[in-house]
């Protein structure tokens, strides 16, 4: 399927969630959907962590890197390794609002320098043969009327992105933490819709406040593509349905019985690299969202799998808790 196609429907790049581990899950879910790495910064990559921090599964194809970092020659480096390395798109994050990503110069901050960010796209483009996008916030502290978007998105259009991805909140750098700017301050979807029908034909894709497959079918009626973050990690058993629904695939859903074959598989792969049970297993707590026997199957795959002992099987074991009930999902997404 095209990149293109995949970009219909996204997971949002999250700072400690959605690493490999979290990645080869989703695409158990969802076979169609554009996967997204952690952020991960270009000074990290160039200075020797390309080996570690580009890890990725095959099977987590297509996916996307995204890139933190202000220094252009830096970040057409780090496209090049990451090209290098099989991803099929390389991001630059122009939207996180942390502290420590203001203090190393990007991140939302660098909304207030769009030259400087479309320098950074120009340099990114020339070095890789895959497609440069940037994802940002339509504003920042004062600086957030629909004239700076413009200014900004304007920019990167000038410097060549291939495409737009807008979480639909400004960033507060000075006075909310990141936590509260992903609630605080208000969603204005409508500029978002209003700044692809400005920008048409390049496509621009809708993030933030999204909590389900309704939400976000709704949005695919003003824009390109939507990405779901929290609301797809928090309840992954959404993404189940989201094959059918945003691409027309046919094919059957997995079942409780082959996500758990699959994922102890994995696990036992993994462990035998030395990766801990937990460090996979956490990703796979909110399946349970909702369920009757979720709050064991939390405690089981909390609290069992942090111990020394722990084996894969403690992921099948879980996961039978919950399965009496799981036709009644399946057959309500259907």
């Amino acid at each position: 399927m095209p990149l293109s196609d995949a970009r219909r429907f996204s997971i949002a790049p999250m700072m400690d969630w959605t690493d490999r581990h979290c990645r080869f899950f989703h695409r158990i879910l969802t076979r169609r959907s554009l996967l997204f790495t952690e952020m991960i910064t270009s000074a990290a990559l160039i200075r020797g962590g390309a080996d570690w921090l580009l890890r990725y599964n095959p099977e987590e194809h297509p996916v996307a890197i995204q890139l933190g970092g202000s220094d252009p020659e830096e970040l057409a480096a780090a496209a090049k390794l990451s090209a290098d390395f099989g991803y099929d798109e390389i991001n630059l994050n122009i939207g996180c609002p942390s502290d420590r990503v203001q203090s190393g110069r990007f991140g939302a901050c660098l909304m207030a320098e769009p030259a400087l960010v479309a320098e950074c796209v120009a340099a990114m483009k020339q070095a890789v043969d895959i497609p440069v996008t940037v994802k940002c916030r339509i504003g920042i502290d004062d600086q957030d009327s629909e004239a700076d978007l413009n200014r900004f998105a304007d920019a990167m259009v000038g410097a060549g992105t291939d495409v737009l991805y807008v979480h639909a909140r400004k960033a507060w750098l000075q006075g909310l933490s990141p936590a509260q700017n992903r609630d605080v301050p208000p969603l204005d979807y409508e500029r978002v819709y209003r700044l692809r029908e400005r920008l048409s034909p390049l496509p621009v894709m809708i993030n933030g406040g999204i909590e389900d497959l309704d939400a976000a079918e709704a949005h695919l009626g003003h824009v390109d593509g939507v990405m779901l973050g929290r609301a797809a990690y928090h309840n992954p058993s959404l993404l189940l349905d989201v094959d059918r629904r945003f691409f027309g695939d046919r094919v059957e859903q997995p079942s409780l019985e082959e996500i758990a074959r699959q994922m102890v598989a994995y696990a036992g792969r993994e462990m035998e690299k030395g990766v801990k049970l937990n460090q996979i297993a956490r990703h796979m707590i909110g399946i349970g969202h909702g369920l009757p026997g979720a709050r064991r199957y939390r405690q089981i795959m909390t609290m069992e799998a942090v111990k020394p002992d722990a084996t894969p099987q403690l992921i099948e074991d879980a996961l039978s808790i919950i399965a009496p009930h799981w036709q009644d999902r399946v057959g309500e997404a259907a």
